[in-house]
């Protein structure tokens, strides 16, 4: 058997009252579902990501495979393990580490904390004691493991959150904004953490919306809209799917007509799309947009009419680029991409 989570038609659906929450006696009405037939696979040994703009479904997701919420219908598997029925194993071999949610206790200490949850796991007294310094030494709070966490700053909380979810050792780590809060020295730390965990073998499942650290970490991406899967492939493969145009621009010294001509005459013959403006100083500038990078033939076009370049930027599709137009893309259903 192939070790990963698995979804099949996982599907949530949260109900709604026409009447505001603080009347009950209202009648309830059926809510457009927050997933809606999810199909993943989170395979062992790799990082994968799971993007889509707020409200897609991302959280719904994580929450349903840590077995915080039951799926409305569909199911999931955790090493072949049913998400259901075999809750209380699965829990044993996953935990999750949630960006800006309070997931310890502020009334303990940051090693009580750790105790407190590797006792949950069932961690071997023998080894937990070793384990909790380790991970206070790993998330940089040595030195206030013994101070309450109520006396903790934002940012040493969610480092204990991190070392909380490692306590167990996991086989599966489900992060929902895991950077959100953090220093950029401790989040470039928790980066190489959850690298070399993946190195390790344990599956990782990452929401972002820093995605220069999901095209850093992941291997795969699943992008998803409305609750529904629209594309997945690798951050290149993605980016390279939604043909988002590289935009070109280019400044020059002086007006030059001939220069102008030739820019004019490259969108025709390209179907770049070209915008002429001025600059602060009112030298003429040129923005081309193309799903090629135009860079090298324009500025050839241009310098060969006599055109003096003093400015020239090539900007290509990112990530962002993707989910944006991906999302876009499923607001009209014939444009989903397979």
């Amino acid at each position: 058997m192939t070790r990963a989570i698995v979804t099949h038609d996982l599907v949530k659906i949260y109900p709604r009252r026409d009447r505001p929450w603080w009347r009950p006696a209202g009648p309830r009405r059926v809510a457009a579902p927050a997933v809606a037939g999810l199909r993943l696979t989170i395979p062992a040994g790799q990082v994968t990501g799971l993007l889509g703009l707020n409200g897609a479904g991302k959280t719904t997701t994580i929450r349903m495979l840590s077995t915080l919420l039951r799926p409305t219908s569909g199911s999931a598997t955790v090493d072949g393990l049913d998400l259901v029925r075999d809750a209380r194993e699965i829990r044993r071999r996953i935990n999750m580490i949630a960006g800006g949610e309070r997931m310890t206790y502020a009334r303990l200490t940051g090693r009580e904390n750790l105790w407190y949850f590797g006792q949950l796991y069932d961690v071997p007294r023998a080894r937990l004691k070793a384990r909790i310094g380790e991970l206070l030494a790993l998330v940089g709070l040595e030195h206030a493991a013994d101070q309450r966490v109520e006396q903790y700053s934002k940012g040493m909380r969610q480092r204990l959150s991190i070392a909380r979810g490692l306590i167990n050792e996991p086989a599966y780590l489900l992060l929902d904004e895991p950077t959100l809060g953090l220093d950029a020295p401790i989040a470039r730390d928790l980066r190489a953490v959850v690298a070399e965990l993946a190195r390790g073998g344990v599956g990782v499942l990452l929401t972002s919306h820093y995605l220069a650290e999901v095209e850093q970490l992941c291997a795969r991406v699943h992008v998803i809209a409305a609750g529904r899967l629209v594309a997945q492939g690798t951050p290149a493969e993605l980016t390279a799917l939604t043909e988002r145009r590289h935009t070109v621009e280019i400044t020059l010294a002086a007006p030059a007509p001939a220069a102008d001509q030739a820019v004019q005459a490259l969108s025709v013959r390209t179907g770049a799309q070209v915008t002429a403006a001025r600059d602060d100083e009112l030298r003429p500038r040129y923005t081309v947009r193309h799903r090629h990078d135009l860079a090298g033939e324009l500025a050839t076009a241009v310098v060969a009419a006599g055109g003096a370049i003093v400015r020239l930027e090539v900007t290509p599709p990112t990530l962002e680029d993707a989910v944006l137009a991906l999302a876009d893309a499923a607001r009209r259903p014939e444009a989903v991409p397979a």
